[in-house]
């Protein structure tokens, strides 16, 4: 191929890579909603299928190459478009490809995958479950649940898998859990030591509508340790009014603030609007107690209720530190300052239209139609829980990748809209029977 047609296409990888990288921390930016996120991934797929359409010289000569390099979304991008390509990868070059990768590169050869709109992807991966290092059928649980295309591949053979991974990807698949599953394999799940088990569990069996997942949220949470951000943020959304002391009680530790901060503002109730408003005194917490606050009363974090930040350039590490020194930018970092003094007159003017015992979302009283509000334009960064919590009131009908592109998310939304009138709206003690 034509030197000059060459640097064409490497152009394309390289602002692939680099909007791959962008829209991926979109997906969870306080300061982005899905028209800003749609909007960037539109550029990014314009320069991915520009690398389509280069064939298997471009294939051969760029993006397999790309494949050894050490940027995780150089990696995603090249592989994405190989498997996009219509002569470019074949599914069993694919699957091969995968089983001599090197294990760094699999988490984005992974997320390629997960990506990818090939229809046939699914049924080529189900070698990898034969193979018997755990992460090959880890992997393929993992592309088949993001995809929804688990379907029986995600069976109760792999609960009883040695290897946690394989068991926690293989419950993300359930939705909704095997009828053979019974309540005493559940609760074993539920108390599984091996990391990300019992969390893939909570969310299976929550989303099934199972009482024994409700009261370990419960318990993680009353039990006054690391019960870690989903149990309390599930017991956030689905709690009652009396749900939300032991949250209370996390925000008074230093040690366990950030994460109860982050659900006091799924609760929606007035104690947990008047706490973040405590909270806004002091860095580091102020914004993230200020986007609570906002979350539960509508008020838009901007103009008089925001301080300038510093314009003062962060300092370096030394030297030797630098190489242990986490420098990526967390979703956090986009949050601004809030300004308590203006908050705090703005909520004495407005306290009288809140009342206790209501949870709230944006200021109105929550039902289902400002759900899916939330999870139509809200930030990207609360989408996450929301979708989850949509997945439990709707047991499982209403499922949203958050994570996934946005033509999918735009049909999953419509999906959920034909399906608002048979969502609950009330507490899950009360869904689950309590």
């Amino acid at each position: 191929m034509a030197l000059r047609m060459m640097d064409i296409y490497e152009e394309h990888l390289d602002e692939a890579a680099f909007l791959w990288s962008q829209w991926e921390r979109a997906l969870a930016a306080p300061d982005h909603d899905l028209e800003d996120t749609a909007a960037l991934e539109e550029r990014l797929l314009a320069h991915l299928d520009g690398l389509v359409i280069g064939g298997a010289p471009v294939a051969r000569e760029l993006l397999m190459p790309a494949l050894g390099s050490e940027d995780p979304p150089r990696i995603a991008s090249a592989f994405w478009a190989q498997v996009e390509a219509p002569e470019g990868m074949s599914l069993e070059e694919t699957v091969n490809l995968l089983v001599a990768a090197p294990p760094k590169l699999l988490p984005s050869l992974q997320r390629a995958l997960e990506l990818s709109g090939r229809q046939e992807l699914g049924g080529a991966l189900l070698p990898l479950l034969r193979r018997t290092e755990p992460v090959f059928p880890a992997l393929a649980l993992h592309v088949l649940a993001f995809r929804g295309e688990a379907g029986s591949e995600a069976s109760m053979e792999w609960l009883r898998h040695a290897d946690g991974s394989v068991v926690a990807a293989a419950l993300r698949g359930m939705r909704p859990l095997p009828r053979e599953m019974d309540s005493l394999t559940l609760s074993r799940l539920l108390a599984d030591p091996r990391p990300g088990v019992a969390e893939a569990a909570l969310e299976a069996g929550l989303v099934a509508g199972a009482r024994v997942a409700w009261n370990a949220c419960c318990q993680a949470v009353e039990g006054r340790t690391g019960a870690g951000r989903l149990p309390l943020a599930l017991l956030a959304v689905g709690g009652e009014e009396g749900n939300l002391k032991p949250l209370l009680e996390r925000a008074g530790s230093e040690e366990l603030r950030a994460d109860a901060i982050w659900a006091l503002g799924f609760s929606g109730r007035v104690a947990a609007a008047e706490a973040c408003l405590e909270l806004m005194g002091a860095e580091p917490m102020a914004p993230l107690a200020g986007e609570a606050f906002c979350a539960i009363t509508g008020l838009r974090l901007e103009g008089p209720y925001v301080l300038p930040r510093m314009e003062e350039e962060a300092a370096l590490p030394p030297l030797e530190e630098e190489l242990d020194q986490d420098l990526e930018l967390r979703p956090e970092s986009a949050l601004p300052m809030p300004d308590r003094q203006a908050m705090a007159a703005w909520w004495m003017r407005m306290r009288k239209d809140f009342a206790r015992g209501t949870r709230y979302l944006r200021g109105r009283v929550f039902n289902n139609e400002g759900l899916l509000e939330e999870l139509e334009r809200g930030p990207m960064r609360r989408r996450h829980v929301h979708a989850l919590e949509l997945a439990i009131r709707s047991r499982g009908a209403c499922l949203l990748q958050t994570r996934a592109f946005a033509q999918r998310q735009r049909t999953e939304l419509r999906k959920a809209r034909a399906e608002q009138a048979r969502l609950s709206a009330t507490p899950f003690a009360r869904i689950f029977g309590g």
